[in-house]
């Protein structure tokens, strides 16, 4: 019997007095079970180039322990990675992120067909070209190979290939990206103008709390006290054949109507809750007292039902062009606004850190004393008085506002 490493090597057909196929050498594997035989086969049109690879896969053998058998497609792969392993790690936002680069720039740039173990630097780079060409962002270049690399680890964890062919090559570098973030004035200005439109106040939330898009669409009326409780958020996600959320074991959830759910925020540090302060405090319960309540207890709807957050960007895009036109003002950066106008009236840098929740603290340090939340009223407080008092114009000056 032959000893694992060892191989036999013979001509295809057997009988040399039929025309040659092709050789074969074949190498004994360890077993997965300790039951089932493994082996590897290698062909070649002539036994001089069979001997060759034989050679070298004896010496990967040596090296390694193991060799790989049965090498998948890329488009095979990518398939089980989405739907074995990556739907069942990661938020379902995260996912669709995943498939969407996967399918649309990943798997045609490799080669659907291309063996996993094939795969070039040449190839790696064509990933790179694809996303950045459709995209026009380095950020999304990098998040394509960041996705390739994640999916080519696992392949080598499950013993699939050898080596992660994305670390042939040097991840693409992130372009400084200059955001169109308002200024202390602008910021007086687009409450000033939100107040006369219709919905406004949805805005506003996002502008003054740095609140993210569906922590406000998903904001419930009984969360709405003197603090606003962000400890969950309104996000539409992927159901499957039994109506249920694709989603990982952890994720909480709690269904709003279709594929909108109610979930928590991704990290702890984003279940948090700020002190409601003037004048938002006003501008909310005017809102509520206003809007007619909804069976699902929302302070923010559309035409009465839940709103969407693709259709809630697209109705900030037409929102912002009429007051800032030709501004590339995406609804994310009202985000850095808030960071800016804390830090511009002097907010610690810990309490700028809890109010937006940027860290990695768990939420019961958030909440642990009194202290802490009295400290985030003020600190409400001094970013509220300044969203509609003017600034003296020698500190106008100085921030070039």
């Amino acid at each position: 019997m032959r000893g694992k490493g060892e191989g036999a090597i013979f001509r295809v057909p057997k009988d040399e007095s039929l025309p040659l196929k092709y050789w074969t050498a074949v190498i004994e594997l360890p077993s997965h079970d300790g039951k089932s035989r493994r082996r590897k086969y290698i062909r070649a049109k002539s036994k001089p180039a069979l001997l060759a690879k034989f050679t070298k896969a004896q010496r990967e053998f040596e090296e390694r322990g193991d060799l790989p058998t049965n090498t998948l497609t890329v488009q095979q792969w990518f398939t089980y990675w989405l739907e074995q392993v990556a739907s069942k790690r990661v938020r379902p936002g995260t996912f669709n992120g995943y498939k969407s680069v996967v399918n649309q720039h990943i798997v045609p740039a490799l080669g659907p067909g291309t063996k996993l173990d094939k795969i070039t630097a040449t190839a790696i780079r064509r990933v790179h070209a694809s996303a950045q060409s459709a995209n026009g962002s380095s950020t999304y270049a990098l998040n394509a190979h960041r996705v390739m690399s994640a999916s080519l680890e696992v392949a080598v964890r499950e013993g699939r290939i050898f080596r992660n062919p994305a670390k042939l090559v040097e991840a693409p570098l992130r372009n400084v990206t200059n955001l169109d973030v308002l200024s202390a004035s602008e910021v007086r200005e687009f409450i000033a103008y939100a107040r006369t439109q219709p919905g406004g106040v949805r805005w506003i939330v996002s502008v003054i709390t740095g609140a993210r898009r569906g922590e406000v669409i998903g904001l419930e009326r009984d969360r709405v006290t003197d603090v606003l409780d962000l400890s969950w958020q309104l996000q539409r996600l992927r159901r499957d054949e039994n109506g249920k959320p694709i989603a990982p074991a952890d994720f909480e959830c709690r269904h709003i109507r279709g594929g909108l759910y109610w979930t928590r925020p991704k990290s702890r540090a984003g279940w948090r809750v700020i002190p409601l302060v003037e004048p938002l405090r006003t501008y909310l319960l005017e809102h509520m007292e206003n809007e007619p309540e909804n069976p699902w207890g929302l302070v923010f709807t559309e035409d009465g039902r839940p709103r969407d957050p693709d259709r809630d960007t697209k109705a900030w895009n037409a929102f912002v062009e009429g007051i800032f036109p030709g501004r590339n003002i995406r609804l994310h950066d009202l985000r850095h606004t808030a960071v800016d106008m804390l830090y511009l009236n002097g907010v610690p840098e810990d309490l700028i850190i809890e109010l937006v929740g940027h860290s990695s603290r768990s939420m019961s340090r958030a909440y642990k004393s009194g202290t802490n939340l009295e400290r985030k009223r003020i600190a409400m407080a001094t970013i509220g008085e300044a969203a509609v008092t003017p600034l003296d114009p020698a500190r106008t000056r100085e921030i070039g506002a």
